[in-house]
C-alpha cells in the first residue's frame, strides 16, 4: 500500500532518485507536447491557446481521482501524503512574482528547462534571471525572513477549509475543469475573430 517510501517499503534514500527519474519523464512529455514554446504558453495569458491549461487541469483531475480512487481500494493512504505548510504572504507574494515572471517570460521554472534542453536563447535568459533572483533572495534572506514565514496556517486543504468531503472536493473541481475549458474555448473564438 502506498505511498511506498513513508510506508517503508523502499528506503528513503531512492526518494532523489525517483524524483530525478519523474523530473526526466515529466521533461520528455512537456517537451513532446510542445510546452517548450514560450509563445505556446503565453497563448493562455493573450487567449489565443488554451493547451497548456487544458493539459495541466486534466494531468492534475486525473491525478486526484487516481489517488482516491488508490485510496478507496486500499492500495494508498491518502492520509500518509506530504501536504506542503501554506506561509499565506508567501504564497501570494511569491505567486504574484511568478505570475509576472511567467506572463514575461512565457515560461515557467519547468518549461524553461526543458527549452534549455533544446537550446533556446531565450530560455536561457529566463532561467538566468531565475537564478539570479535566488541569489539575491538568498543572500538577503535576512530582510525578508518575517515577511517568509507570515501567517503561517500550516497543513491547509480544501476539504477542512470548507467542510466537505475529498469526493465532494474532486466533484466540484470535475466542474470546475468543465467550466475553464468551455470559457477557454469561448475566449479562443472570440480572440482568433479579432485578430486573425
Amino acid at each position: 500500500m502506498g505511498p511506498i517510501i513513508p510506508q517503508g517499503m523502499i528506503p528513503a534514500e531512492w526518494d532523489s532518485i525517483i524524483a530525478i527519474l519523474i523530473g526526466i519523464a515529466f521533461g520528455f512529455i512537456l517537451e513532446s507536447s510542445g510546452f517548450s514554446s514560450s509563445r505556446k504558453l503565453a497563448g493562455v495569458f493573450y487567449g489565443y491557446d488554451f493547451a497548456v491549461l487544458k493539459v495541466f487541469f486534466t494531468a492534475a483531475l486525473v491525478a486526484v481521482i487516481g489517488v482516491y480512487y488508490m485510496d478507496y481500494l486500499g492500495l494508498m493512504d491518502i492520509s500518509l501524503l506530504y501536504v506542503h505548510p501554506t506561509y499565506l504572504w508567501a504564497a501570494i507574494i511569491g505567486g504574484a512574482i511568478m505570475g509576472v515572471g511567467f506572463v514575461m517570460g512565457g515560461f515557467c521554472p519547468g518549461t524553461s528547462l526543458c527549452a534549455i534542453a533544446i537550446g533556446k536563447i531565450d530560455a536561457f535568459v529566463y532561467v538566468g534571471g531565475i537564478l539570479i533572483g535566488v541569489f539575491i533572495f538568498s543572500e538577503s534572506f535576512g530582510l525578508f525572513e518575517g515577511l517568509y514565514n507570515a501567517n503561517y496556517l500550516g497543513k491547509v486543504t480544501i476539504m477542512e477549509t470548507f467542510g466537505i468531503t475529498g469526493e465532494w472536493a474532486v466533484f466540484l473541481f470535475t466542474l470546475m475543469a468543465i467550466a475553464c475549458f468551455i470559457l477557454a474555448d469561448f475566449v479562443r473564438r472570440r480572440v482568433k475573430k479579432i485578430f486573425y
